[in-house]
């Protein structure tokens, strides 16, 4: 199964932090980062991400992206906002499509259990949105928003490291739950060499053959395929070219 986990924001977009600064994208990134680590460890799952530390990426190159690796899963990671000063909104809510796809709206629902009752934060529901990154994604999408960074008492455990982890762990349960993916066995002691690709044979001809399986502007997705390609015996690298 491949899953794109989208981080929310970027370190440089406009607004999108508390009235004291913290941005919404410290929050997401760490979330996708926890999530990654934890669905990896689970049988035939490639992670990807639409998000760059480097660069704010723009949401059509987001999902192009995810559609383009024909991903299986669009997972959008927030923290919510109402204003732009401290005020009392609070909770959690989830996000599907207006059209209430049915298995994004059933992972939608678990995943919106799984995170009120980990954090004890209000249940404001799954929603409908036509939002860019569940509309023009052609793949199973839910968009996260996970507590008010606008609130002065849930920006605190937005800050925090625990709670970040707490809502990493809900959403994977979820998605565990849902796909009813399979934990990978315990590393083998057996020393068998995976098999990979047969060495070519023997030939007088002249010159020089290369294959290349990927080109990425984002390292983390280039870094997906060779986790992808190592599983499967291949050996693989990366390199970087500047345009």
């Amino acid at each position: 199964m491949k899953i794109m986990i989208d981080a929310g924001h970027g370190y440089n977009t406009p607004g999108k932090r508390s009235p004291d600064g913290l941005k919404e994208y410290e929050f997401t990134r760490a979330v996708a980062n926890y999530a990654r680590r934890l669905l990896e460890s689970y049988q035939n799952v490639n992670v990807f991400f639409s998000h760059s530390d480097e660069r704010d990426v723009p949401l059509q190159e987001r999902t192009k992206s995810a559609n383009t690796l024909k991903v299986d899963l669009f997972v959008s990671i927030h923290a919510n906002a109402f204003g732009s000063t401290w005020n009392d909104a609070n909770g959690i809510e989830t996000y599907v499509y207006v059209t209430e796809p049915r298995v994004s709206y059933e992972l939608a629902q678990k995943i919106q259990r799984n995170l009120v009752t980990s954090t004890g934060l209000k249940n404001r529901g799954v929603k409908t949105a036509n939002f860019h990154v569940l509309r023009e994604s052609k793949m199973d999408a839910v968009l996260v928003e996970c507590g008010f960074y606008t609130n002065p008492e849930e920006v605190k455990l937005i800050r925090s490291e625990s709670y970040r982890r707490k809502c990493a762990e809900s959403i994977t349960k979820a998605i565990v739950d849902q796909y009813k993916l399979i934990k990978e066995k315990a590393s083998s002691t057996s020393t068998t060499t995976p098999s990979g690709p047969k060495p070519p044979s023997t030939s007088t001809a002249k010159g020089l053959y290369k294959v290349q399986v990927g080109a990425y502007s984002i390292r983390e997705n280039a870094e997906g395929l060779v986790r992808q390609l190592e599983s499967d015996g291949y050996q693989a690298f990366i390199t970087f070219e500047e345009s």
